[in-house]
């Protein structure tokens, strides 16, 4: 027999989050562009999409469509394996459930109504045979209920705690039983991102339209119908099917299941899912809020709870409603969004930034391989696309037993990176403020015994660290200044001429950083390292870092200072 099709009274019930009133809404009531044309109709996209569903009647949010779809209603107990047979069959939206439910699915308990007394129990000896019915949930919970006493709060103080609200938590008890009807019930949906809702009437000409898809035989509320049951939401392809029109795999599952419970059944409804601003992704929102042929901004530099755009010029008309929906969508881990207001032209590499969202602090605290580091973002400089290069000279390059020099190490992300790994590091930087928090970030990750720092202009630091008796002669010297790196070569040109003792120390290895736009971006950097070093360096390994802009890569220069250069005739002045 076909399952049974009822009609059912309808209920709404709320999954996941709904956007409050936030202030994107007010510019959402000036700016929102029509997302459908009877002109150019556009082509029907599978799956939700904000170009396709329908706007609600009366509904604020502008983003909220709504979609059609049918249900199957279970027995709670046979949600979960049948959900797994029925897979492929299955809504299967990005951020939706395909398992929902009703404020009153609990069945007789929902609607305060009596269980079916247990039978009475026989004297000792008299009972029949045969198995003794199972505890209902109910039974169990009041079981609890009457032996949890006073030991029970003892032995279970976190339960304690539970079953006794905190004085702050019945104010706000309180405060919401004194809303009004429709500010309470915007108060429980503000983060809701999306409604589903069981469509009908229950009227006497409905019954006869649903009788027909199943036959008189199939319609009536059966005794299941006492027990939880779960909504299972179709593939949106079946929203205007009837029973007899479901695929053969679907209907062969139903009747599995049924053969083998015949207590179970399956009700098919129709029902309505509305998706709200919170569902919508970044970049659907941010298409639907810009204008046509404006580029949709993909991406951002996070550092700790700021996100850092580079917003170009056709951009800045819209920059604060760009920033308010890349805030709306990345909390609780972003609070603040900033722009770069300019290049970096200035010899402590900080940038000018524009708070256009959120709060106004550019202090945050980063997390990078397990290590903390504080930050100031309006006077020190921090990259978060170089951690992947720096985890590539830790992990790959240098070992337990170098000696690093970090020429401009900032606020330390690989200084402290590698004290973790190598034996010693002298860190440097001329901006003294990123000095200063190179030097709570080394006690903040404790590593203040392996770290040396300094704050001087890096030729003078390199002079001093080759002129001083250091206990850790240098292994590995990274210059991390891709714009002008390769001009401080020169400093170690005849950098060992007046201390030959030092040469049985070995060479070091040097890492230099640059920019090329050219055709063949190593040849050029090759180039500019002969001439800046001002002899020709024969082996040198090239490592592309990434591509910071079209056509203009970030090269990593690997070599071992040449000893002809060590003790050469300096070329700069103060050599």
């Amino acid at each position: 027999m076909a399952p049974p099709l009822l009609h059912l009274t309808p209920h709404r019930f709320l999954l996941t989050r709904r956007p409050g009133p936030t202030r994107l809404h007010h510019h959402l009531r000036l700016s929102l562009k029509p997302l459908s044309s009877s002109s150019s109709p556009s082509p029907p996209l599978h799956g939700p999409s904000l170009r396709g569903g329908r706007a609600p009647p009366d509904n604020p949010d502008p983003f909220a469509r709504a979609f059609d779809l049918a249900a199957l209603r279970v027995p709670a107990a046979a949600c979960a394996p049948l959900e797994r047979r029925l897979r492929g069959h299955l809504l299967n939206w990005p951020r939706v459930r395909n398992v929902a439910r009703l404020p009153n699915d609990q069945g007789l308990l929902a609607l305060d109504l009596s269980l079916p007394s247990p039978p009475l129990r026989h004297p000792a000896g008299d009972e029949p045979a045969g198995p003794t019915p199972a505890a209902t949930a109910v039974a169990r919970r009041e079981k609890l209920a009457r032996e949890f006493n006073a030991r029970g709060y003892l032995r279970f103080p976190n339960l304690a705690r539970l079953s006794r609200p905190s004085p702050a938590a019945r104010k706000r008890k309180e405060r919401k039983g004194d809303d009004s009807g429709e500010e309470a019930t915007l108060e429980r949906v503000r983060d809701k991102a999306y409604v589903v809702e069981v469509v009908g009437e229950g009227t006497d000409d409905d019954d006869d339209e649903w009788k027909g898809l199943v036959g008189e035989e199939g319609f009536g509320r059966g005794v299941w119908r006492m027990g939880p049951t779960r909504l299972l939401l179709l593939d949106e392809s079946y929203a205007e099917s009837s029973v007899d029109e479901l695929p053969e795999a679907v209907k062969d599952v139903l009747d599995h299941e049924t053969q083998q419970d015949g207590s179970s059944a399956y009700e098919l409804i129709r029902c309505q899912l509305t998706l709200f601003y919170n569902y919508w992704p970044m970049n659907e929102v941010l298409e639907a809020l810009l204008p046509e042929g404006v580029i949709i901004p993909t991406g951002f530099e996070t550092v700790g709870h700021i996100a850092h755009l580079n917003l170009r010029d056709e951009h800045l008309p819209y920059k604060k409603l760009i920033a308010q929906v890349v805030l709306d969508k990345n909390k609780p881990k972003i609070q603040t969004v900033v722009n770069k207001m300019d290049a970096i032209q200035n010899d402590y590499r900080t940038m000018q930034l524009e708070v256009l969202a959120g709060n106004d602090s550019l202090c945050t605290t980063v997390i990078e391989s397990g290590l903390r580091f504080q930050v100031d973002l309006g006077t020190v400089y921090w990259n978060s696309r170089l951690a992947t290069e720096r985890q590539r000279l830790v992990n790959d390059i240098f070992r337990n037993s170098d000696v690093v020099c970090d020429m401009f190490s900032g606020v330390g992300p690989l200084a402290i990176t590698a004290a973790k790994k190598v034996r010693y590091v002298y860190a440097n930087d001329l901006n003294p403020t990123a000095v200063e928090y190179l030097g709570r970030n080394t006690v903040l990750n404790k590593l203040e015994r392996k770290i040396e720092v300094f704050n001087m202009d890096a030729r003078r630091f390199i002079s001093a660290i080759y002129s001083s008796q250091l206990v850790h002669p240098v292994t590995q010297i990274v210059m991390n200044l891709p714009n002008d790196a390769a001009e401080f070569l020169d400093v170690f040109r005849g950098i060992l001429r007046n201390n030959q003792s030092r040469l049985h120390c070995g060479m070091p290895v040097i890492h230099v950083y640059g920019f090329s736009k050219a055709e063949d971006p190593e040849h050029d950097f090759h180039e500019r390292i002969n001439a800046a070093l001002g002899e020709n360096v024969d082996s040198v390994e090239m490592h592309r870092v990434r591509l910071v802009a079209p056509g203009k890569w970030m090269i990593c220069a690997s070599f071992t200072l040449p000893e002809s250069v060590a003790i050469a005739q300096p070329k700069y002045i103060g050599g």
